[in-house]
């Protein structure tokens, strides 16, 4: 019996959001809206089909998500935010 191979990573296709934010801490989709955070840069962003926008995250540590008639709502330490409470940026 041969010893079992290692498991290859994770692979999830190329990275959507701008190159600058670098690698994000937590990142998924909720029914087709994709989103990646970067607590380091303060930036949250969302991608809707071939739309990508960044938004200032503040100073919210994003965890959980949840996805709700087109919206995406996070919960922080401060409770939960809607994506569109958060300003747009670049």
């Amino acid at each position: 019996m041969k010893p079992m191979a290692p498991m290859k990573p994770l692979d999830f296709g190329p990275a959507w959001w701008p190159k600058e934010l670098g690698q994000p801490a937590s990142s998924g989709r909720q029914n087709e809206i994709g989103y990646a955070f970067f607590p380091e840069q303060r930036r949250l962003a969302i991608r809707r089909g071939q739309t990508v926008t960044v938004h200032d995250s503040g100073d919210h540590q994003i965890g959980g998500v949840q996805a709700q008639g087109g919206s995406l709502r996070f919960t922080s330490q401060s409770g939960e935010v809607r994506v569109e409470e958060l300003p747009q940026v670049g």
